[in-house]
């Protein structure tokens, strides 16, 4: 994986374009394919520990300034690191999803939809995994 979100684009791995805002440490991107309007993406400039993590924290303040806005009802945060996990974009980068009712038939579980039989725990269908 790269070293840094410039390094990443050179070599043509973080197809991103769409900037919503630039800061000294992390850019924010409009995603291509949005789950809900307004969902994010807050890229690292850096890819190391500490400036993913600065990144959820940032991504999980702008979800929190949404809902004091009265813009969302709720919103989701996710990371997807290797291919197992779903991951087609190999730089880090963390999903900000904003959230209102009736964006889906059913959010129980949230994230557990990454596996769409797991996610609803209070289904006759939900399995302990091995």
């Amino acid at each position: 994986m790269a070293a840094t979100l410039q390094d990443a684009q050179t070599q043509g791995i973080a197809p991103w374009d769409d900037i919503s805002q630039e800061t000294r440490r992390y850019f924010i991107f409009n995603d291509r394919y949005p789950v809900t309007p307004g969902h994010k993406l807050f890229v690292p400039k850096n890819n190391t520990p500490e400036e993913i993590n600065y990144c959820f924290f940032k991504a999980h303040e702008y979800g929190e300034w949404l809902l004091l806005q009265g813009e969302a009802e709720g919103y989701n945060l996710g990371l997807n690191m290797g291919r197992a996990s779903g991951q087609t974009i190999m730089y880090p980068h963390i999903h900000m999803i904003p959230r209102n009712t009736g964006d889906c038939t059913d959010p129980t579980g949230g994230v557990r939809g990454v596996i769409a039989s797991q996610q609803n725990y209070k289904t006759y269908g939900y399995k302990q995994p091995q």
